[in-house]
Parts: C-alpha cells; sequence; structure tokens
C-alpha cells in the first residue's frame, strides 16, 4: 500500500520544508529571546546568534548518531535557557528581579499558594498542571527541532557549509562595524550572555552566603542590656504595623494618589482632633512586588535583606530585632497579629513575640478576600478584642501585619460600624458584591485604581483604629513592606515606602525632629529616603538606647 508521502509527493516535500523551517525560527527565536516582558519587540528577532553559526559548524563536523545526540542534548538544554528566561520575565515583572537559580525555587510553591488563594484551588490546579505539561513540551519540541535541523545540514552538508561560512563572515563584519537594525546591533550572542548571568548570580549567591554570615554577627546592639534598650519608651504601647504593598506610587502615581492622598489627609485631620501628631519619611525597601517577609525582616533587624538565603541567615541568627529588643527590657509584654499566617511560624521567636495570633486565633468566620484572609478593619477589632484592650501589668508592644492590601486588590472590602463586626459575617455581602479577582488582573489600568481603593481602605481601618482606642501612651509606626508589582508602579518604580510614627506625647516626636521627616501622614516628596535597614538603628538611638556593639 502505497503510503501518504509517495501518493502526495509535492504536498509532503512541502511539508518537510514548512517543518523544517519552522525548526530553524523556533531555535534561533529561543536564541534570541530576551528575559523581560517590554524587550519582547520584534526587533530582538532581526538578529544573526553567533551559537546558531558555531552550532551548525560543529553539527556539520559530526557522523550522524553523535550529531543526533549532540542535537537533541542542546535543544534540551535550550528549552531549560527558554524555561529560564520566562522565569525572569516573571520574576522581573512582579519582584522586580530575575529568578535566581539557588534561591527562588521555593517561592514557586508559593505562586501557587497564592494563585488558588485568588483564583481558586481547582484553577490553581489546572494552572499548575498546564505550566508542567508546556515546560516538558518545550524541552521534546526543542529538542526534536533541533535534531531537524541536524539532520537537513547534513542532508545539504556543501550549501550549509557555505551558507554558515558566509554567516559567520556576515556576523564578524557586524559585529567589527557595529551595524545595527531597529537600535539592535546585528551581531548577537544572547545565549552566551545568559549563560554568562545565570553562572554569575549563581557566584555571587554562593559568596553572598558565606559574607553576609559574618556581616549579621556584627550589631550596634547586640552587647546592649535590656536596661539600656529603648529606656524614653517605657511605659508606652508601641505598635509597629506593616501595611501591604504600601509603596511610594500609592501616594505620587496620577491615578492612585488623588484618592490615596484625600485620604492621607483626611486621616491627619482626625487624629489631630483626636489628640495624635504625626511625622512621615520614606523607606528603601530590600524587596518589591512581594516577598514581603523580606521587608518586615530587613526593617526590624537592621540589616538589608533582599533575598530567600540572607531570611534564613537572620532568622537562625541571635541578632537583636526591633521588637526583640522591647522582650529584652522585660518591660513589656510582646504579641503579634498576623492575619496572612496560615501555618507553623518559627520567626516567632526570632522576632520575640511572646504570643502571636494568625488567620484561625482572631476568630473571623467571615469570608477571605482573595488572599487576604480577613479584612484589615476585622484584624484591629480582633486585635483590640483579644491584645489591647485587656488590662496588664506590662505595656504592650506589637507587630500587626495587615493584608487587604495585597494583591490582586480584588475583591476589597469595605468599612463598616465598629460596633457592627461581630465574627466578621458582616462581610459576606460585601466580598460577594465585589469585583472578580481575574477581571482586575487582566486590566493594568483597572489593577491600579483597585489598589489605590485597597490602601485608602487599609490605611482608614488603621488610623480609625487608632482614633478609636490609642490613648495618651500609645506610640504606633506603620509603614509599607514594599512596593506593588510593576504593573500597578510602573517600570522602573523606586522601592520607597512611606513610614510615619504616631503619637500623643509630643516628646515622642521630639526625639525624632532632627530626621527632618513631614508633619502629618503623607512624606512630602522631597522628604529623607533611607535604606530600610536604617531605621533599627536610628530608632534604638532617638528612644536613648546605648550601642554595645558585637563584633563579626
Amino acid at each position: 500500500m502505497a503510503t501518504w508521502p509517495s501518493r502526495h509527493p509535492t504536498a509532503a516535500r512541502n511539508l518537510g520544508w514548512t517543518t523544517t523551517a519552522l525548526a530553524a525560527l523556533l531555535v534561533i527565536a529561543a536564541l534570541l529571546l530576551p528575559n523581560a516582558w517590554p524587550a519582547l519587540r520584534p526587533n530582538r528577532f532581526l538578529r544573526l546568534p553567533a551559537e546558531a553559526i558555531v552550532g551548525a559548524v560543529i553539527l556539520l563536523s559530526l557522523p550522524r548518531r553523535p550529531r543526533t545526540a549532540l542535537a537533541a542534548v542542546s535543544g534540551v538544554a535550550l528549552g531549560v535557557l527558554t524555561v529560564l528566561n520566562f522565569l525572569d520575565m516573571g520574576f522581573r515583572e512582579y519582584l522586580g528581579r530575575g529568578f535566581n537559580l539557588v534561591l527562588d525555587w521555593e517561592l514557586l510553591d508559593d505562586a501557587q499558594s497564592y494563585m488558588a488563594d485568588s483564583m481558586g484551588g481547582t484553577v490553581a490546579a489546572v494552572a499548575a498542571i498546564a505550566v508542567v505539561l508546556l515546560v516538558v513540551a518545550l524541552l521534546v519540541v526543542m529538542a526534536l527541532a533541533t535534531v531537524r535541523v541536524a539532520d537537513f545540514l547534513a542532508r545539504n552538508a556543501s550549501v550549509a557549509s557555505r551558507g554558515t561560512l558566509i554567516a559567520g563572515t556576515v556576523w564578524i563584519l557586524c559585529a567589527a562595524l557595529g551595524i545595527q537594525i531597529s537600535g539592535m546591533p546585528v551581531a548577537a550572542d544572547r545565549t552566551v550572555d545568559t549563560l554568562k548571568m545565570q553562572v554569575r548570580r549563581v557566584q555571587d549567591t554562593l559568596r553572598d552566603e558565606a559574607a553576609f554570615a559574618k556581616e549579621a554577627k556584627a550589631d550596634t546592639f547586640g552587647g546592649t542590656p535590656g536596661s539600656q534598650l529603648v529606656p524614653d519608651l517605657r511605659g508606652k504601647d508601641v505598635i509597629f504595623t506593616f501595611i501591604e504593598s504600601y509603596g511610594r506610587s500609592a501616594i505620587e502615581d496620577p491615578i492612585m494618589a488623588p484618592g490615596v492622598d484625600k485620604t492621607l489627609d483626611t486621616s491627619t485631620e482626625a487624629l489631630t482632633k483626636a489628640g495624635f501628631h504625626a511625622k512621615s519619611g520614606w523607606l528603601t525597601s530590600a524587596t518589591y512586588g512581594g516577598s514581603s517577609w523580606l521587608g518586615h525582616s530587613s526593617f526590624l533587624s537592621g540589616l538589608w535583606i533582599d533575598n530567600q538565603q540572607r531570611f534564613r541567615t537572620v532568622m537562625a541568627s541571635d541578632r537583636l530585632s526591633l521588637t526583640k529588643a522591647f522582650q529584652k527590657t522585660g518591660a513589656w509584654d510582646t504579641v503579634g497579629v498576623m492575619p496572612g499566617i496560615q501555618k507553623g511560624w518559627p520567626e516567632q521567636q526570632y522576632y520575640g513575640l511572646d504570643k502571636v495570633y494568625n488567620a484561625f486565633q482572631l476568630d473571623y468566620q467571615g469570608p477571605k478576600f482573595s488572599w487576604s484572609t480577613m479584612p484589615d478593619q476585622y484584624a484591629l477589632e480582633a486585635f483590640q478584642r483579644q491584645v489591647h484592650g485587656k488590662k496588664r501589668d506590662k505595656p504592650l508592644m506589637s507587630e500587626v501585619i495587615l493584608t487587604s492590601s495585597h494583591q490582586p486588590w480584588s475583591p476589597i472590602p469595605k468599612m463598616v460600624g465598629w460596633d457592627e463586626l461581630g465574627d466578621g459575617s458582616i462581610f459576606d455581602g460585601i466580598q460577594k458584591a465585589g469585583t472578580n479577582p481575574s477581571s482586575v488582573m487582566a486590566d493594568s489600568t483597572k489593577s491600579r485604581e483597585e489598589y489605590g481603593k485597597s490602601i485608602q481602605y487599609s490605611v482608614t481601618s488603621l488610623t480609625q483604629w487608632l482614633e478609636r482606642y490609642g490613648s495618651d501612651d500609645t506610640v504606633m509606626v506603620f509603614l509599607g513592606d514594599h512596593q506593588p508589582i510593576a504593573r500597578v508602579s510602573g517600570d522602573n518604580a523606586s522601592r520607597d515606602v512611606p513610614v510615619s510614627i504616631v503619637a500623643k506625647d509630643p516628646k515622642v516626636l521630639d526625639k525624632i525632629s532632627s530626621w527632618n521627616w513631614t508633619d502629618g501622614l503623607k512624606p512630602a516628596h522631597n522628604a529623607p529616603v533611607w535604606k530600610m535597614n536604617a531605621f533599627r538603628d536610628r530608632f534604638l538611638l532617638a528612644y536613648g538606647s546605648t550601642p554595645h556593639p558585637t563584633k563579626n
């Protein structure tokens, strides 16, 4: 029986040529693929990759079996580099940095959990399976494509050799003369650059691990006895509060700023009427778009913690955190209110918290709002009911992490009467009437609008709680942990976040008068900017702590 190619030779020949051309285009596209979404432009693919020329030379020199094996292995390797480029794109978009081969694999599990919380467990599971299948398919297809191109070169060795020689000559001339097309050099070695970049990241990570371990041991206040820590805050209830994704863009971006700035102004006026005063400045976060724990730990440890290895090193150390300084005095009870924590949290020991209230210990019976387990207003009221409002022998130092402004900013809670909060069931209708996360995530403008609203909600919840429950002895420090993702904050946005200190006692703010912060809750555009890790030592010094350094 005649085969299809023998019965349709022209169609078979055309199909073969088309398949080979597509295989070649796929290989060249993979060799030229950039690692950032904004760089995905046509001019990036109108270049001549040196790796393709060198690969053709090597493949033409080999017998069939070694050629096929090398082509297949090269295809798989090129597929892996393609996956790394896409991971780089995703990490740059959401975290403002490239993917780290050594440290970032565990963050993929966090991404899957975030998807489950935002879009539902079924969608997350299907998406995870689809990604795995796509990766496997990419590796297989890339291997088949390189093998097909290698076979084509071998069948047409004479023409392929001349073409490779010409291509090599053109590449050398273009490189020497700096010839460009649409602003991009024609001569490209993108894959070599990618390999160098990945190797350099791994080397830098391994070197940083050893260097940072030494750095973490040197502590300005490591040997300070408890009696000499924050003496000027004795008797005060001190609250450190992080507002998720509260960044400079919320205050200065033309879409988000009008609503957020109005909220800050209104809140400043309301707090002033209640007898409170505030000063505000800027801190540059160690993270961007996510990985909030890196911002928290940089702020509280006094170290620049911008990757997971640094975080693990500090958490396993005895370096003094800002919150633990209060515990060390013996003059405060220390608690954490962490509605975003839904599993064991061993970091409690490092932060010096006597008790931590997680998502399951705040008695919330209402609906989740995507990733956020409960509205900020409820979390704060639960903090008041279970912790802050109770009589105690010592003042209270609290770390509170608010979550309602966590992406995808949909649906967003609304303020309700504080006396109506109950067990949180009142939020059922608000959650059901809210926007759909998928529609917000797919629309950049909508994301920015909803993000701004979420910041307004979080700030309003916090400042109303302070008006309602704050006293003459309340001192609150609140700040953002990082900027929102680039889709909201914009490409090349700063990593700055607002920070404010609020108190009724004028002596508290007098202690930081030399900082030149802005009066009120909204820092001026030109207010001082410090790296986030600088805050711990400045705060401890401002409130009377005596340095007793330990050395590395």
